[in-house]
């Protein structure tokens, strides 16, 4: 190659790979210094993408953890004053398996029933005082629950609390010793097909609920009741209790509103206005006998409440486990994709160094060739 003053080719060469040095160089200094391999999109395009969406995952997984350990609270909740309740429960069947025998006075039995009803206003203050964050969670009012225990939006990342079995109003309700209520009250049956009921207030308003009795619904005061009370617009509206006589044998069905009107339905016939006397009593033996198989309907509704959450807690407890185990799982897949290789890259950034160091040298030799030229110009 011939000598020239003004293209340094050489210079230029040593230039272009002293850049390409310096930009690795750079390169590893971001890297050492931000402890990850990829700081830019342009550093891995389809690695950022997947590591961006494990980091979506992971910070959906750290909430749901939160979420299911609220789920293990809130039942954790209910379940203690289940507990207490079982307590109360024993204590009033104990008082009935007492009243049951007469060797009772009169004054004795009104102690009983005194303590009793002590104790199912107790059930019923437990029933509206037990909430969680404001939900009360004992009074049928919340009845499921839903908890986001995935990072996903489908149905298998979602747990349901079912606490439609620990309804301590009904329990409180059913147990009410001496409860007077009054509302309209039939001694006949209903026939199947479309019934109404009818509430009139003393301005004239009305307020009428359709209910659909079948065949099987009608068979008993007790089946009718039930169907009664267990449709939602009813029960939003009205309530119906069975009659029972001193014996216990039901004599009737009473309709009361819950907005205080009188109770017509054109289904029944010879309805009367008045009162009567529900849940368990003590007055006879008879009567604190079949206190105690009520009673004892009470208790096994409750443990089978306590057994569901139970069940629940303990999935709740999975729940948080088997996320904790997946949040572990995929910060290792995101960091083997973002996190860099200290040591592999401390050898790239060394072998940069070096190179960076020898082009500068090698950069200023070159520049000095030109000058070579002068010589020939004497």
């Amino acid at each position: 190659m011939g000598f020239s003053i003004n293209t340094n080719l050489d210079a230029l060469n040593t230039y272009k790979n002293l850049q390409g040095v310096q930009n690795s160089l750079s390169k590893s200094l971001e890297k050492l210094s931000s402890g990850l391999r990829i700081n830019n999109a342009g550093d891995d395009a389809a690695g950022l993408t997947i590591a961006t969406q494990l980091g979506s995952q992971v910070s959906g997984l750290t909430q749901a953890a939160r979420n299911a350990q609220d789920g293990v609270s809130v039942v954790q909740t209910a379940d203690g004053a289940l507990t207490q309740t079982q307590s109360l429960l024993g204590r009033l069947r104990d008082l009935a398996v007492q009243a049951a025998n007469d060797s009772n006075s009169t004054t004795a039995r009104t102690a009983i029933a005194t303590e009793a009803r002590s104790i199912t206003d107790e059930l019923s203050r437990l029933s509206t005082s037990v909430n969680f964050n404001g939900q009360k969670l004992l009074d049928g009012s919340t009845s499921n629950m839903k908890f986001q225990v995935g990072a996903d939006g489908d149905s298998v990342s979602r747990i349901t609390v079912d606490l439609s079995g620990a309804n301590l109003t009904n329990v409180a309700a059913a147990l009410n010793n001496g409860t007077t209520s009054s509302g309209t009250t039939w001694s006949s049956a209903a026939t199947a097909g479309a019934t109404d009921f009818v509430s009139t207030l003393a301005n004239g308003t009305t307020t009428t609920v359709s209910v659909t009795l079948a065949a099987g619904d009608v068979t008993s005061y007790g089946a009718t009741a039930s169907k009664l009370n267990g449709s939602a617009a009813f029960a939003a509206k009205f309530n119906a209790t069975v009659v029972k006589d001193a014996n216990g044998a039901a004599t009737g069905i009473q309709v009361t509103a819950k907005d205080g009107g009188t109770v017509s339905s054109a289904a029944y016939a010879g309805g009367v206005a008045g009162s009567s006397t529900t849940g368990i009593q003590f007055d006879t033996a008879d009567h604190a006998q079949a206190a105690i198989l009520a009673i004892d309907t009470q208790i096994n509704s409750v443990s089978g409440a306590r057994a569901n959450i139970g069940a629940l807690e303990n999935r709740f407890a999975s729940a948080v486990s088997t996320i904790t185990t997946s949040i572990t799982n995929l910060t290792a897949a995101k960091a083997r994709i973002t996190d860099v290789d200290m040591a592999s890259e401390m050898v790239n950034y060394s072998r940069a160094n070096i190179l960076s160091q020898s082009g500068t040298a090698m950069l200023a030799q070159a520049n000095s060739l030109p000058q070579l030229a002068l010589k020939l110009l004497g």
